[in-house]
């Protein structure tokens, strides 16, 4: 029986040289979100039917996006590589608008807070769309679940 979902999703630390607070809060939160609630259908057909769940590595190597799919028992089904060239303009402008959030957070008025914070969903949306497309023939995914991802990427593409 089918079930096309994510139960464990692990980043490749070694890319990670530095994170904030508030990065580390968004990678929880993305993580949490996700394992809750994603839909995750990778498009390869396996010998033995196998469909779900998924356990999911996350990389970046070489300027590509390296996702490793292995099976509930942490066995390999497959690895998909996605060039990430796409993606260097959302990534850099999320970690703009993200950290003219987190500069508002302390400092601004609520109504100034809502504007960045409207502009920052606006650019992660984007993204996620970027990535739904990217994905297409690979990997099916909602759109609850390739936002989620999206943050992930971009905590992988953090340099300090």
């Amino acid at each position: 029986m089918a079930d096309p979902r994510i139960i464990d999703v692990q980043l490749d630390d070694r890319t990670i040289l530095w994170r904030s607070a508030d990065v580390e809060q968004e990678r929880r939160i993305a993580i949490f979100d996700l394992i809750e609630g994603n839909h995750f259908a990778p498009q390869r057909q396996h010998a033995d039917g196998y469909a779900g769940p998924y356990r999911v590595a996350l990389s970046v190597e070489e300027g590509r996006l390296v996702i490793q799919i292995k099976r509930e028992n942490d066995t390999p089904l497959e690895t998909l590589v996605l060039a990430l060239g796409r993606f260097r303009r959302p990534i850099r402008d999320y970690f703009a608008i993200c950290d003219s959030y987190y500069q508002a957070i302390r400092q601004s008025t609520p109504q100034q807070i809502e504007t960045v914070d409207m502009a920052r969903r606006g650019v992660h949306n984007e993204a996620a769309e970027l990535l739904q497309e990217r994905l297409a023939g690979k990997i099916e995914v909602d759109f609850d679940t390739a936002r989620r991802l999206f943050t992930l990427i971009c905590v992988l593409h953090i340099r300090g």
